[in-house]
């Protein structure tokens, strides 16, 4: 009896929705992306986006790799730095996606997506 009740916890615990922060948090960075992807394909130049206009930061990574808006790396090739992360990166889609990389030992997912120039833009958790 006690194996049926830990193994219906365990069950109901993986079917349970991610925590509203979370999901709060996702939808948020979701909105910031696509508004900058909407304005930068509207005709609004990329340089134009502040490193951090956003919280968590928004970044803009040309095609060649080069980050253009980035807190940190602004004029640095991302696949000198983090190759994996760009490699990651490089799987955006004009619709966006969600992609996840390693850094520094820790899980990390970004909302990433394409303009219509090919840039990506992204941010993340």
């Amino acid at each position: 009896m006690r194996q049926t009740i830990g193994l219906l916890a365990v069950m109901l615990w993986c079917l349970l929705p991610a925590p509203p922060g979370l999901a709060t948090d996702k939808m948020i960075i979701q909105k910031n992306v696509d508004e900058v992807v909407v304005a930068i394909n509207g005709g609004k130049a990329a340089t134009g986006y502040g490193a951090n206009a956003y919280t968590p930061y928004v970044f803009i990574m040309a095609p060649n790799g080069k980050l253009i808006v980035h807190p940190n790396l602004a004029k640095e090739y991302l696949q000198e730095k983090a190759a994996s992360i760009h490699e990651a990166l490089l799987k955006a889609t004009p619709e966006g996606v969600w992609v996840s990389y390693f850094w520094k030992g820790a899980e990390k997912e970004t909302y990433v997506r394409k303009t219509d120039t090919n840039l990506i833009v992204g941010s993340g958790l």
